[in-house]
């Protein structure tokens, strides 16, 4: 029998998973604020949703795919939200990269009500969600795992279990963290390296020849912000939210981040300006501005 699914949240992410979820055999309503969206994914054969009420009601599983903490916790826990609409039975599955303790909340109040509930953090780019080759994060208990699998393998390639609830949400904490700060030494880098004159291939092909090699250059940099592309993607104003998480984080657990703490505070003098919209690519583009160099691009 084809899976219902309600999918709440259109964005970066969320538009093309639930695309790939439809032309995958599910039986997907979707809702987000944004009607165009809606229409995109029905194009497709889903049907689109009035309300988060009626994109919660009558489905197997509802996914959600939301920006932050609040958002989340708007939808599931609101008045008329998901959990006060969902079917006895059915699972909750959030997709979004929010605060762990907020992930405790959902969880807490589904358990409450008798809904089983994963969370399953995103990782990689929107051009993987495009391509059906997301990662996912997963916290679940063993049985509910086995329910949320296929919905999962529909959107991406690669699951690693993590845990219980909770524990996705704990990982891509971490992984942001790493890979945002990553991508702030990267942009430095290759700007230091124009202002001294070097070619963009050039730093392109030794970095990738050694143990600089990493993904915010050879895989990120190179499909966006080096081919003038800077539209989202994931913006700087998103990237900040998540090291915020990562950096709230260490502060409750006494650990100190002096490099995160860095990458942090340049994140938030880029979301100062007309930067917060851009891709978190972009970074290249605002650490160039600052040290006075034309941005490079590569073709």
């Amino acid at each position: 029998m084809t899976k219902k699914v309600g999918f709440i949240g259109l964005g970066a992410m969320g538009l093309p998973m639930s695309s790939n979820m439809q032309r995958k055999g599910f039986a997907v309503t979707v809702y987000d604020i944004d009607d165009a969206k809606m229409d995109k994914v029905a194009a497709l054969g889903a049907t689109k949703a009035g309300s988060v009420a009626e994109a919660s009601r009558g489905q197997d599983i509802v996914i959600t795919v939301l920006p932050a903490t609040q958002h989340v916790e708007a939808v599931v826990l609101g008045e008329d939200g998901v959990l006060a609409n969902i079917d006895d039975g059915a699972l909750l599955m959030d997709l979004s990269t929010i605060d762990a303790k907020g992930t405790d909340r959902v969880a807490a109040a589904c358990k409450a009500k008798g809904i089983a509930f994963v969370d399953a953090p995103i990782g990689r780019l929107a051009l993987h969600a495009e391509k059906g080759e997301s990662l996912f994060m997963v916290g679940a208990e063993d049985e509910d795992f086995a329910r949320v699998e296929p919905a999962l393998n529909a959107m991406g390639t690669t699951i690693y279990r993590c845990g219980k609830p909770g524990m996705g949400s704990r990982m891509k904490v971490i992984n942001n963290f790493m890979l945002l700060s990553t991508s702030q030494i990267v942009a430095e880098s290759i700007a230091l390296g124009t202002k001294l004159g070097l070619d963009i291939q050039t730093i392109h092909d030794v970095t990738g020849g050694t143990t600089a090699r990493n993904g915010q250059f050879h895989v990120l940099m190179v499909n966006k912000v080096l081919k003038g592309d800077v539209e989202p993607g994931f913006t700087i104003d998103l990237a900040f939210k998540d090291l915020t998480l990562a950096m709230n984080a260490a502060a409750e657990n006494r650990v100190g981040l002096p490099m995160g703490s860095a990458a942090h505070a340049v994140f938030g003098g880029a979301r100062a300006g007309d930067y917060a919209t851009k891709d978190y690519s972009a970074l290249l583009d605002y650490a160039c501005h600052n040290a006075g160099v034309e941005p490079p691009r590569m073709d």
